[in-house]
């Protein structure tokens, strides 16, 4: 079973990046879990990636760029968080997260076309389980 844990924040994108990764993910057993933002998504990747329940775990959420700092730090917490944890274990932890400079870039990478980036991250964690590694 694939864990595919989304971010409420941001929904409409998300939810976007979820059907996108759904759709690359039609023929395997999913569960989908939801944390309220970005931040959260790390501490839920490790909590799911160590219970030895899943064969991966897919972790999709958006932040967009707004006028204070917090976008960076935000961006480089998720980013250094969930490559930590994928780094660690024994099961793969795929990067879905969206970290844009304006909200028409996120809705152009979760549209339902060839340029979805949840399709590609589900197409990813396919060729992870599909491979030696």
């Amino acid at each position: 079973m694939i864990l595919i844990i989304k971010s409420e924040f941001n929904k409409e994108i998300v939810d976007g990046l979820l059907e996108g990764c759904k759709r690359a993910l039609a023929e395997q057993e999913i569960k989908i879990i939801s944390v309220p933002g970005a931040f959260e998504l790390p501490a839920a990747a490790k909590k799911y990636a160590t219970s030895k329940k899943y064969q991966a775990v897919i972790t999709l959420g958006c932040v967009i760029k707004g006028d204070t700092d917090h976008y960076s730090y935000i961006c480089q917490a998720v980013t250094n968080g969930i490559m930590d944890i994928s780094i660690q274990s024994s099961v793969p932890v795929l990067f879905g997260v969206l970290t844009c400079q304006n909200a028409e870039l996120a809705f152009e990478r979760s549209r339902e076309n060839e340029f979805n980036k949840g399709f590609e991250v589900g197409l990813a964690a396919l060729k992870l389980l599909n491979s030696s590694i």
